[in-house]
């Protein structure tokens, strides 16, 4: 018999960066007064506040796994097991370690704390961190290329990742007949959801389906590859995002001993990672490797998607968003438009897609991602979402938290108790 594995609880700092009312940037009033946080600070910020949204002191923590892309690029910092645990004195000597595993290290992270519990492990804090706004939109392109397979495409446009997307939105949308203006509403849905969201990146920001559905001087196609360049505008992406979340893992045996009743939590029910390689991907128009971890997840929990009620997914731009619908079994090949069409992962829809406004709304800080994934499907099943709570409570979630160009994947089933 495996140990299960169960989601106490977590935080979220604030996701900021440009638009943000509170990111420092040269236009903003207190410019030279104060700076953004560091990423150093995002962990000492977001623990404490973790640990205590679980109800679980520092002391009780025996493991600790930290989710980062990119640290020694945007902020000269690595060793980041060491830098997290300086955020409790509690914490010193206990075994805390980095996952990386591009915009998937938050995915892998929450994989390794819930292999951690199935090895032997009660209590686990899994943290994910990013700052990316220390540098500028090109140097930063250029870093989080390394994503991909660098010396094969980082010469496909200075803005690589996007544009990988891109030829993803040109090959999905002349296959399958699905226009510009329907790709827009995952972008409308993405804004609308964030603004009901305090955490979202974008949540002071409208986006009207007028101006998310074509290209214009306020919302611009801002690519270089003439193949591609028409095919992504600025509200199709994810936001540069830098912030932290946080979450504990826990065993049956420290529920028990905290105290905590079953409907206090969230059982993980299933916890697949899917790896393809650099050297890809074979189809332009699935994603095939989050396919196969979703097929994983599910026959480990005993569901089919249909069971799902809510959902967090990987939208880092707007075409992967609609992919990923159907490499998680709500639609068939060619048919996710439908969704978007009918409403049906709208808040009040059948299937709610991020709720609170997903990469493209709530932001990106890449390390974090996964790990907000989690949490969010937690908040949701536990009533904690606020303006943005869900009319139902949801019984069934997924979250498919994927990196680089669907070359790793991993795809998490969780159990309202």
């Amino acid at each position: 018999m495996q140990r299960k594995a169960f989601v106490l609880g977590g935080a979220h700092t604030p996701y900021i960066g440009k638009f943000h009312p509170d990111f420092i940037w040269k236009g903003h009033p207190d410019f030279g007064k104060r700076d953004n946080p560091s990423l150093g600070e995002y962990l000492r910020i977001i623990i404490p506040k973790a640990l205590a949204a679980a109800g679980v002191e520092a002391r009780a923590i025996d493991k600790g796994i930290v989710a980062n892309f990119a640290g020694e690029l945007f902020s000269n910092q690595g060793h980041l097991g060491s830098v997290a645990v300086a955020a409790d004195p509690a914490l010193d000597t206990k075994p805390f370690w980095r996952v990386e595993g591009a915009c998937a290290s938050g995915g892998i992270a929450l994989l390794s704390a819930v292999e951690a519990v199935k090895a032997g492990a009660d209590l686990v804090l899994v943290v994910g961190a990013e700052v990316q706004n220390t540098k500028n939109a090109k140097e930063g392109a250029d870093y989080l290329a390394r994503a991909a397979d660098y010396d094969a495409q980082r010469s496909i446009d200075p803005f690589t990742f996007p544009c990988l997307f891109a030829r993803r939105a040109k090959a999905y949308r002349e296959a399958y007949g699905m226009s510009e203006e329907t790709l827009a509403w995952v972008a409308v849905k993405a804004y609308a959801n964030a603004n009901k969201n305090p955490n979202a990146h974008m949540r002071t920001v409208k986006l009207d389906h007028e101006r998310a559905k074509v290209a214009s001087d306020k919302n611009p196609v801002f690519l270089s590859n003439p193949e591609y360049k028409d095919y992504l505008k600025v509200s199709d992406c994810s936001q540069v995002s830098d912030g932290a979340s946080a979450l504990v893992v826990a065993s049956e045996e420290a529920l028990e001993r905290l105290g905590r009743s079953r409907d206090s939590v969230v059982e993980i029910a299933a916890c697949e990672l899917a790896t393809s390689s650099i050297v890809g991907p074979k189809s332009l128009v699935s994603l095939d490797n989050c396919k196969a971890a979703a097929d994983r997840a599910y026959a480990r929990a005993g569901v089919n998607p249909d069971a799902i009620d809510v959902a967090e997914v990987h939208d880092c731009f707007s075409i992967t968003e609609v992919m990923l619908y159907e490499a998680l079994g709500f639609a068939a090949q060619g048919q996710a438009q439908r969704l978007l069409l009918d409403g049906a992962t709208q808040i009040d829809g059948r299937i709610p897609v991020n709720t609170g406004g997903g990469l493209i709304g709530f932001g990106h800080p890449v390390g974090a991602t996964g790990v907000k994934h989690a949490l969010e499907v937690f908040r949701q099943m536990k009533g904690q979402c606020g303006d943005y709570q869900l009319a139902k409570t949801p019984q069934w979630g997924i979250s498919a938290n994927i990196g680089g160009d669907d070359r790793t994947a991993v795809v998490t089933i969780y159990r309202n108790l």
